[in-house]
């Protein structure tokens, strides 16, 4: 493993991709952290039955 790599990915500014609540994005933001806020939601709000029904129909890609 490249040491150097790893140190120069540490020493680099960090940007944090939100996935959850846009809150925990707004408190990173007043701590001077760059942030990526990503709309995302889950598929037919998560209902796992509806998931494999979408599946089956070749909804899902």
């Amino acid at each position: 493993m490249d040491c150097e790599k790893i140190m120069r990915l540490f020493q680099s500014e960090l940007v944090v991709v939100n996935v959850g609540p846009k809150l925990f994005a707004e408190a990173l933001e007043k701590q001077n952290y760059q942030t990526v806020q990503v709309d995302w939601k889950p598929i037919a709000g998560g209902d796992r039955e509806m998931q494999d029904i979408l599946a089956v129909l070749g909804g899902l890609d």
